[in-house]
């Protein structure tokens, strides 16, 4: 104990450790679930011939079976970055206890609660598009003009080479 009056909460173990005490947990009763004498029940006619060697396949596969399940939950672990998760579920825990206001709750009334959220979402994304908008009209004005300019080429090209076709004849 504490004498000197830290915080309860240094001794607290963190998310990490109790995921790893429950996985150590479920090992523990994994096996005692899978004990010798089923083992041995499911093997009587090689058990009575080969005791010894029973034992040894049975504290193999259970050692094996260990290993992989330790493997896999480490796996998952990593994959999901739980370590880090944990650790920063944590820390938002311990910077909350330090504030004065209450969190942001739920007021009870669905459509209040996703309108208060959702609007300036939505708010900044019409705003945004509307810039795209403004761009792509820009563009296509600029895109119409160029065609246009294009065909009046065309047609005073066409009438240039009517008339170099009329002096040629």
């Amino acid at each position: 104990a504490d004498i000197g009056g830290g915080s309860a909460l240094a001794a607290a173990p963190g998310r990490a450790q109790v995921f790893t005490t429950v996985v150590d947990t479920f090992l523990e009763k994994l096996v005692a679930a899978g004990s010798y004498q089923r083992f041995v029940s499911c093997y009587r006619c090689f058990y009575k011939l080969q005791p010894q060697l029973t034992r040894s396949i049975y504290d193999q596969f259970i050692s094996q079976l260990q290993a992989s399940i330790k493997e896999e939950i480490q796996e998952v672990k990593n994959e999901g970055n739980l370590e880090g998760l944990f650790s920063s579920l944590d820390k938002i825990v311990e910077e909350a206890k330090d504030r004065e206001e209450p969190a942001w709750r739920p007021s009870g009334i669905p459509e209040q609660d996703v309108r208060s959220t959702m609007v300036p979402y939505f708010l900044k994304h019409r705003s945004h598009l509307r810039r795209i908008l403004r761009e792509k009209e820009e563009e296509n004005r600029k895109m119409a003009e160029s065609v246009l300019m294009g065909r009046d080429r065309i047609a005073e090209l066409q009438q240039l080479i009517h008339a170099h076709q009329q002096a040629w004849q």
